[in-house]
């Protein structure tokens, strides 16, 4: 990869390689688009492959969270952290406070929290470094656990789906695929189920799809084919790029709606979906619920203000499915030009000085 042309291709401001001897930190931070303001966005921890691996992933997805907070009509710009290693066996107090040491050296420019790999007890250790940090448990000052709001949000996004499909928000006697019963997922699981639908799940964990099984009714299914399952909705809470150009043929929903963070392998399936007649619910703001309350916390969090929010996803997206299918487009073309909208007229009302 030559660096510097993804980041002008991308629209990246800034790229930071960290590494601590004593911990062994291997960790990248993206800055992608600070327009609207300084970059708000979780840190991964995964064994990626290979370090290209993890520099595509945190520059995807920080580009990811400039359209997730310009969509959800926040002021914060997009940023991604990615560190490299095994979360099961290589976290540590070191590597979390070298991480926030990192951190502190941008001086606000970037703030974090948990992701995939990472938890909110993690950033505790990074608490003694630095302050720049969100989705902190309660116990400091956080707001705790983002699940069930990142869940909520998926559900207005499917809600928002169903009528401009259907004419009926109900989920009573509707099919409902969720691959991955993560935290997320296992939310959007029981929220679906006490609106009445039929649930079907998959999970890489058989542990975690026999306990959600056992304790909502999950209808369990391969973590693969419940890309296949017939249903009504197709709700991807896993990882990324799982519609590529070979699962984009085997789809057998009506909708796609998720948490998953680029749920498309690239941005051309969405029109793909299109020509299918599955309607897709951007990703980047059906899964924002999250992202919504952890930029709360930086103001002084309310619960109810966070709830307000998380509810104009409905709005949002009703908007979008009704000029995508107005013009033609695919939702995501639509989603990303409202995006690029709002980065401009605020980049033009910013250069009006005081």
């Amino acid at each position: 990869m030559d660096i510097f042309d993804e980041m002008a291709q991308r629209g990246h401001e800034q790229v930071i390689f960290n590494y601590d001897r004593a911990s062994g930190l291997k960790a990248i931070i993206a800055i992608h688009d600070t327009t609207l303001g300084p970059a708000l966005g979780g840190c991964r921890m995964l064994p990626y492959v290979s370090e290209q691996a993890a520099l595509t992933d945190v520059l995807r997805l920080s580009e990811g969270m400039t359209y997730k907070a310009a969509a959800a009509g926040l002021d914060f710009g997009g940023g991604k952290a990615v560190i490299i290693g095994d979360p099961a066996t290589n976290k540590s107090e070191a590597l979390f406070r070298a991480l926030g040491r990192f951190i502190d050296t941008l001086h606000g420019r970037y703030r974090t929290g948990e992701d995939v790999g990472t938890a909110e007890d993690d950033f505790v250790q990074s608490l003694r470094e630095t302050h720049y940090l969100v989705g902190l448990p309660r116990a400091y000052g956080g707001s705790g656990d983002t699940g069930d709001n990142t869940a909520l949000g998926v559900m207005q996004a499917i809600h928002a789906a169903l009528v401009h499909r259907f004419g009926s928000s109900s989920l009573k006697g509707r099919r409902v695929a969720v691959q991955g019963l993560g935290k997320v997922g296992y939310h959007v699981a029981r929220h679906a189920i006490e609106e009445g639908a039929e649930v079907v799940g998959a999970d890489i964990n058989p542990h975690v799809v026999g306990r959600v099984a056992s304790e909502l009714g999950v209808e369990p299914t391969d973590p693969w084919a419940v890309l296949e399952t017939p249903c009504d909705v197709f709700s991807p809470c896993a990882l990324g790029s799982v519609i590529n150009r070979e699962t984009v043929e085997s789809l057998a929903c009506q909708i796609v709606a998720g948490s998953a963070n680029n749920q498309l392998e690239d941005d051309s399936l969405a029109d793909r979906l299109r020509q299918r007649n599955i309607l897709y619910a951007p990703d980047f703001i059906a899964n924002a619920g999250g992202l919504i309350q952890v930029a709360d916390e930086i103001q002084g969090y309310n619960p109810e203000r966070v709830k307000h929010q998380i509810e104009s996803i409905y709005d949002v997206l009703s908007a979008i499915f009704k000029q995508a299918e107005e013009n033609g487009q695919s939702t995501v073309a639509v989603a990303l030009e409202h995006v690029r909208q709002r980065l401009q007229y605020v980049h033009q009302i910013r250069r009006v000085r005081s």
